[in-house]
């Protein structure tokens, strides 16, 4: 309920706003289990894919965003939540494994799932390398996964700014990558390493991102 009243006021209500440039849209497929994988540029890139998206993407967000007190917390949280988002305590040891499991159980349910391969947002402008999570979830689902490049929302926001601000923002969706029989036989490291580096380079291509060619690691105050 909560979900379907904020989808119908926040997307619009940012489109206008930002107006943001939209290329490839028909490549998300309106119904069945996905994988929406895309650059990490700002945390507002959660919001920004579900409201250009017409239909739900989930994706996960750290817990400390649901366990606010008070006024300020509940409103947090509803937001969140509203926004079809769910909560991972990321300095869980078992916090990945859970992740994915909780991926899993959004895909078996014929929805689609927001991921960022990165695994942190890029502070540079670089696109770091792709952790092998999303092949694992793409794999195990059988689940085409729709590659994004955003472009301008470390603008809205930047690091230090308490204010979202005007600027030029642009996502591109790219051709379904699809896995039904594409790895079959190929031992399950290296079909995940392959299908993630896919996935990677169709990001770059939609993004034009430079790219880092290591893995990003998340600061320690992130």
């Amino acid at each position: 309920m909560l979900y379907s009243v904020l989808h119908s006021v926040v997307p619009p209500l940012a489109r206008a706003v930002w107006r943001p440039t939209i290329e490839g849209l028909h490549h998300v497929p309106p119904t069945g289990p996905v994988i929406v994988a895309s650059n990490h540029l700002s945390f507002v890139d959660s919001v920004v894919i579900p409201c250009v998206v017409p239909r739900k993407v989930v994706f996960l967000a750290k817990s400390d965003y649901f366990t606010g007190t008070g006024l300020k917390g509940a409103a947090q949280r509803a937001w969140f939540e509203g926004l079809g988002m769910l909560p991972v305590d990321r300095d869980d040891s078992r916090a990945a494994l859970a992740s994915l499991d909780t991926a899993l159980e959004v895909l078996g349910r014929g929805e689609a799932f927001g991921i960022y391969p990165e695994g942190t947002r890029s502070r540079d402008g670089r696109l770091y390398r792709g952790r092998t999570g999303v092949a694992h979830l793409a794999l195990t689902a059988g689940c085409p996964v729709v590659p994004v490049g955003l472009r301008g929302t470390e603008d809205i926001q930047p690091v230090g700014s308490s204010r979202p601000r005007l600027a030029e923002v642009s996502v591109r969706f790219g051709e379904p990558i699809r896995v039904a029989g594409e790895y079959d036989g190929v031992p399950s490291g290296r079909a995940r390493r392959e299908l993630t580096d896919r996935i990677m380079t169709a990001i770059a291509e939609l993004s034009g991102q430079e790219l880092a060619g290591v893995y990003n690691e998340r600061p320690a105050d992130a």
